[in-house]
């Protein structure tokens, strides 16, 4: 499976009124993304706060978005979890409402030796689903070594990482050492990360601005580098203020603002502190986001 361009690490839309997953509003975000341009759709990952949605909830938001999406741009459904037993289920699950690949996170809180994260990513492969790796250190506590995605690179279904470890010199030593596609987890390097070989990014800032995001990165694939700095530095100042507190919880905010969603979380996230929500308000004003 060929990975290119702009996917979007998508947001969960809760009701306010009751804090069950609003499936009217996700399809409109979907459809929203589909008429963005963006190359795909990553929905329950980190983003989608997977870590508080039940079995029921999670199979339902994939489904969701397989039968939106379906035809026009891709699924890569986040079916990773720290038990392989549980990722495989999942991950059967997204291969029956159609997913086009799966997001695999790093297994995280058990802290497995990189022997265990290969024998956990192979199990999920030989399901057969297009896997991508998902390198993010900060969240799970374990890296997995460069000399470890090489290995799994030769297995057929392990066809690209998402590296969200904050380094650049990552894309250049996966490259050296394996022929697997890699794909920015950092909005804001996603320009460096393609000037040494990645492919696209899995974005946050891409569920607010989702026809910007992909204009940066399409100028970036095609080296059109001034034009794609151009747009990198106009949309930095969302690319850090998104992550001015945990991630989902500005994206959701500013969604919020902009009349898309409800601004709700489920605990143990909850909503930005009042300077940060200034701070993300003044971005979005300055964009032309907020009036």
């Amino acid at each position: 499976m060929k990975f290119e361009g702009t996917y979007t690490a998508l947001v969960t839309p809760f009701n306010h009124s009751d804090g069950k997953v609003d499936f009217g509003k996700l399809r409109a975000l979907l459809e929203e993304q589909i008429a963005g341009g963006v190359a795909g759709v990553v929905p329950v990952g980190t983003s989608g706060e997977s870590p508080t949605l039940s079995y029921e909830e999670h199979d339902k938001v994939v489904e969701t978005a397989c039968e939106v999406c379906r035809g026009h741009i891709q699924v890569v459904a986040g079916t990773g979890a720290n038990s392989t037993h549980e990722a495989l289920e999942l991950t059967r699950h997204a291969i029956d409402a159609g997913a086009d690949a799966t997001l695999q996170v790093t297994p995280y809180y058990n802290k497995p030796s990189q022997e265990g994260l290969y024998r956990h990513f192979a199990a999920v492969a030989e399901l057969g689903l297009p896997v991508v790796l998902y390198n993010v250190p900060g969240r799970s506590g374990r890296e997995i070594a460069v000399e470890t995605v090489a290995r799994l690179a030769k297995l057929p279904a392990i066809q690209a990482v998402k590296e969200a470890g904050g380094s650049v010199d990552r894309v250049s030593q996966i490259k050296a050492a394996c022929d697997i596609q890699v794909l920015s987890g950092d909005d804001s390097l996603t320009v460096p990360m393609i000037s040494v070989g990645a492919c696209g990014v899995i974005s946050v800032a891409s569920n607010v601005l989702p026809r910007e995001t992909s204009e940066m990165v399409r100028a970036a694939l095609a080296g059109d580098f001034a034009t794609a700095r151009a747009l990198h530095y106009r949309l930095y100042p969302l690319f850090r203020d998104l992550f001015i507190e945990t991630n989902p919880v500005p994206v959701k905010a500013a969604l919020a603002r902009m009349g898309k969603i409800d601004e709700e979380y489920r605990l143990p996230l909850c909503p930005l502190a009042p300077a940060h929500a200034a701070a993300l308000d003044a971005t979005l004003r300055a964009l032309g986001l907020l009036a």
